[in-house]
């Protein structure tokens, strides 16, 4: 992004309605609760959502809340109980989400993994059929900060809208990888998917009748376009795999990668009927302190970190950063002025809220 996009952006961000994070999360939780979730996956997927607009990835915080009432109303999430374990051993186990809320089941696998981690060096669970889970980066700070490496992959085998490299035909989902790195100047929290962009961000521009600002899908005849358009014909364009036309083979990979490390391991995926919107889901984590040791890595991992910092910048009024800083600054500002929601989330929101009895929270 340059200069003036970036202005632009925050310019844009300046004239959005702000609004108190912890009213935020309740009202969340409100609307949750009255779809039908109990209190407590209520209030995990509540903060989990509005954790990543704090974040500053407003496609995948409470936009997405509308989509999850309407998926509580139909039946499509389950509203309670506990996933089935298919396998443990160890450190490692694999899960039936049973089609629970997704932001839950990570955290649980979270909570699951990192004393194991710490007892064992590494822990992993793969998760099938849990629902959408959301912001990856909304859960790497934590851990990180508590001297754990965390790394995250998600695929939806419902769902195909990225072409494999040289194709046309759409056999993945964007499908992110999220990694949180221990650093004592702050965790680095690296949120990426292995397509050009993301459905959610081709949904938003299609709404507002914007363009992408390079071609990043492709018609339905492989011809590039930098029109979200193409991927809502019938038959659908695709999105590029992350590294576009040239070296999309990259994108190509990682995505590869990510299908065997989500549906490969847990053994369920693309190959097996679709039951709706949801995820495959990998979470794995390391203690440093039984590898080389915790001082150790953060000696490796500050020392890039510091030279990425000293770095002369392509444009010097952009210093290079490390992924996450920008994000965690911008939690720290709005969770002092208040989250500014994209204009479009809470009128989406407002019939949800007079259908369930729900005030709708007041802006700053």
């Amino acid at each position: 992004m340059g200069a003036p996009e970036a202005g632009k952006r925050a310019a844009e961000a300046e004239n959005r309605p702000r609004f108190d994070a912890a009213a935020l999360t309740a009202f969340g939780e409100a609307l949750l609760r009255g779809a039908g979730l109990d209190a407590g996956k209520a209030r995990d997927v509540a903060e989990v959502l509005v954790e990543g607009d704090l974040l500053g990835h407003d496609t995948h915080g409470l936009h997405l809340l509308g989509g999850y009432l309407g998926e509580l109303e139909k039946g499509s999430m389950t509203v309670d109980g506990d996933p089935r374990v298919i396998a443990e051993r160890s450190a490692v186990a694999t899960w039936d989400g049973r089609r629970l809320p997704g932001p839950w089941l990570v955290r649980r696998a979270i909570a699951w993994g990192a004393p194991r981690a710490r007892e064992h060096g590494a822990a992993t669970v793969a998760i099938r059929r849990s629902h959408h889970i959301a912001c990856l980066a909304a859960y790497l700070e934590q851990p990180a900060r508590d001297g754990l490496m965390v790394v995250i992959a998600s695929s939806d085998p419902a769902v195909a809208s990225v072409a494999p490299f040289g194709g046309t035909q759409p056999v993945f989902t964007p499908n992110p990888l999220a990694v949180g790195i221990p650093a004592s100047g702050g965790p680095m929290m690296i949120d990426i998917s292995a397509s050009i962009t993301t459905n959610g961000m081709s949904n938003r521009l299609k709404a507002a009748g914007q363009r992408g600002a390079h071609p990043w899908w492709l018609d339905a005849d492989g011809k590039p376009s930098d029109d979200p358009v193409v991927l809502f014909t019938q038959p659908p364009g695709t999105i590029l795999p992350l590294g576009g036309l040239d070296a999309g083979h990259k994108g190509y990979g990682l995505a590869l990668t990510i299908e065997a490390l989500t549906g490969g391991l847990a053994g369920h995926g693309r190959a097996d009927p679709s039951e709706g919107w949801g995820a495959t889901v990998f979470v794995q984590i390391y203690d440093p302190a039984a590898f080389a040791g915790s001082e150790a890595f953060l000696r490796q991992s500050d020392w890039v970190a510091d030279a990425c910092h000293a770095s002369q910048p392509r444009d010097p009024a952009r210093p290079v950063r490390l992924p996450g800083e920008r994000g965690l600054r911008l939690r720290a500002e709005q969770l002092a002025q208040g989250v500014a929601l994209h204009p479009a989330i809470m009128p989406a929101l407002g019939p949800w809220a007079g259908k369930l009895g729900v005030a709708l929270p007041a802006s700053r």
